[in-house]
């Protein structure tokens, strides 16, 4: 431990979280520890013992839906079956892929090979449309690429070319398994990574993808079809979807697709098929042999700086609680999640939505149209917290025979959900559907339905608990609370009205304004230099602006208090960010996520609010001093 104590009035961050940074030991199957992630573990951890009971006999469960978790759950347990059967159950899939030798053969197969999970040479989603969000739309999009981002091709990038080295290795290595001779398992792996490049050079990137708003571009499908050749893509959607094939398409990431044939056409259909065959036999490796399972993970631990995998018990309640994620969730919410507590924190998130209104009433850049606009949105936005009343009928659909290989069980379930998927396209978006299951550590708000989401198991220490101070609540839930309802005015956020529709409710003016501050917020954060890296303003910004809503309306709620503790609050905000990970974690989520580092976001948010001033006595000689005229304070 340092013997010198960092003054808070220098470093909250640290001197909250200091001495526990320098002791906490980071699990070898986990990039990171803290917050969130320790919250995380012990849910996890619980599960598991629940699991465990479940597979034995010694615990039942009155959700249906479980019994299809525990049985997979059993099946990624029965390593001697995988082991015995190694590379087999995927090779029937990688020779559909093999027996493709011209596009119109691939025209053929499409259908067939999206429902299997292969990669295409684009992307098809089914969400709600930007534009009308009571009805879905086909989303088309250009392929994923290696890489975490396209800044990681860029020549000066070092980090790149260790990491695709890292992958070339693993591919090469599983490839060995396939009947392939050595010359073609070399070929193939050359032509994934030649395709890949390509790709990565139209594609968008990580700040392109933040700008969310941007991706509704509406285009008919017999144009979008005309950039695709020869990839015949009206007879990809006919095969989908018979006489109802959609006539208008939603284009993600226009470049991708009009300048389609960068990375597709004729001339390179054998990279395209040699990519596509080394990405799904990378993929499969979860569901095979423990040894090719442990191989394909490989790019990921280096990406992550991870250094073992989890334990054989762990991958199983990994794997079936996300494909069985809303009845998990709903066991976990039935059976940890208190009443009181859910009572308690709903009457919190109202208080919260309340005050953000009088704020919003206060608001001295807004025109008063503009500023009921805003309070229209507020008053209808949806709670959801906890866990779900009841469980979609999708889940009770996730049958399989358990005498089949875990790969086939695995390709069964994932095709059913894909088809669902699939199908919402001819149905009205289901508002009542939950975008995070209750045993998730996490919160969110979703723009197209205007509704923000709290798990069951984020509502615990330090982020919240009865046995805290109303002033520490505020500081941990009250502030993510306050923040997912940032997101309805950040700088994508603010694009959608109180329905769910990209639509323009400013005046000029007052767009500009927010505008001009969404900057201010840019600049305030981009460039600090972090882990030998800078922090990226532009990528990080929504978020920010998210941070800084979430602390101005929990501060004001502050004031209201009868004992208002503003040490409190402060010091629990910072807890709540305590985070330690690998050097190569951090890397990855410097250039990729668009959450500031977290000891930033615990540093500077406090920092434009006269509150924290007050509260330590922070003045100019300080580190943790911003100059009045440098405070941004939005909403």
């Amino acid at each position: 431990m340092s013997e010198t104590k960092v003054r808070i009035q220098d470093d909250l961050y640290e001197a909250v979280n200091g001495e526990w940074l320098e002791t906490a030991v980071i699990p070898d199957d986990r990039p990171v520890t803290g917050g969130f992630s320790i919250l995380d573990q012990d849910v996890e951890k619980t599960m598991m013992a629940d699991f465990r009971a479940f597979a034995a006999g010694e615990k039942t469960s009155e959700i249906p839906e479980m019994r299809y978790a525990v049985a997979l759950y059993r099946k990624v347990l029965d390593t001697e079956r995988r082991n015995r059967e190694g590379i087999a159950p995927v090779l029937p899939l990688l020779e559909k892929i093999r027996a493709i030798r011209t596009a119109e053969a691939l025209n053929e197969a499409a259908a067939d090979l999206y429902l299997s999970g292969i990669d295409l040479p684009i992307q098809l989603e089914v969400d709600a449309d930007m534009q009308d969000a009571t009805k879905n739309s086909m989303i088309v999009m250009g392929p994923s690429i290696i890489l975490p981002d396209t800044t990681y091709y860029a020549e000066e990038n070092p980090a790149g070319k260790q990491l695709l080295a890292v992958y070339s290795d693993m591919a090469a290595k599983v490839l060995a398994y396939t009947p392939l001779g050595e010359e073609e398992q070399k070929e193939y792996l050359r032509d994934t990574l030649a395709y890949d490049a390509l790709i990565a050079k139209k594609v968008k990137s990580r700040v392109e993808w933040s700008e969310y708003y941007k991706c509704h571009n509406p285009m008919s499908a017999d144009d979008v079809a005309a950039c695709t050749a020869p990839f015949d893509l009206k007879k990809l959607l006919s095969g989908l979807y018979a006489e109802n094939a959609p006539e208008t398409l939603i284009v993600y990431d226009p470049r991708a697709i009009k300048e389609m044939n960068g990375y597709f056409c004729e001339e390179n259909l054998a990279l395209y098929l040699h990519w596509a065959y080394v990405k799904a036999l990378l993929r499969s490796t979860a569901y095979l042999s423990e040894e090719l399972a442990s191989l394909g993970r490989t790019y990921s631990r280096a990406l992550t700086g991870v250094a073992s995998d989890p334990a054989l018990d762990k991958q199983a309640y990994q794997t079936a609680s996300r494909m069985y994620s809303e009845p998990v969730g709903v066991y976990y919410g039935r059976t940890y999640f208190g009443e009181a507590a859910k009572k308690d924190v709903v009457d919190l998130v109202k208080k919260i939505i309340e005050t953000y209104k009088l704020r919003m009433r206060k608001n001295t850049f807004l025109a008063p149209a503009t500023k009921e606009q805003a309070i229209r949105k507020l008053s209808t936005i949806v709670i959801k917290m906890g866990y779900p009343d009841e469980i979609k009928e999708i889940w009770s659909r996730l049958v399989f025979d358990e005498n089949d290989s875990y790969f086939d069980v695995m390709r069964r379930l994932s095709a059913i959900r894909q088809k669902d998927m699939l199908d919402r396209l001819l149905k009205p978006v289901d508002r009542t559907e939950w975008v995070m299951p209750g045993h998730m550590v996490n919160a969110c708000y979703n723009p197209s339905t205007n509704d923000i989401t709290f798990p069951a198991a984020i509502l615990q220490k330090p982020f919240y608990a009865l046995s805290q101070s109303v002033s520490e609540n505020l500081g941990g839930i009250g502030a993510v609370i306050g923040h997912e309802i940032s997101h309805a005015f950040d700088n994508n956020g603010a694009n959608f009205d109180e329905n769910g529709n990209l639509k323009n409710w400013w005046t000029e003016e007052d767009f500009k304004a927010f505008k001009d501050l969404t900057k201010e917020m840019i600049d305030q954060f981009d460039g600090i230099e972090y882990h030998g890296g800078k922090v990226n303003g532009e990528l990080v910004v929504s978020e920010n602006i998210a941070d800084n809503g979430g602390m101005g309306v929990t501060l004001e709620i502050m004031h209201t208090l009868e004992q208002p503790d503003f040490e409190a609050y402060f010091i629990n905000w910072a807890r709540v960010w305590c985070l330690k990970a690998k050097e190569e974690y951090v890397q990855l989520l410097l250039a990729s996520d668009v959450h500031s580092p977290a000891g930033l976001r615990a540093n500077m948010p406090p920092r434009n609010f006269s509150e924290w001033y007050e509260a330590f006595g922070v003045t100019e000689n300080d580190r943790m001093y911003l100059a009045p005229q440098k405070r941004i304070s939005i909403w």
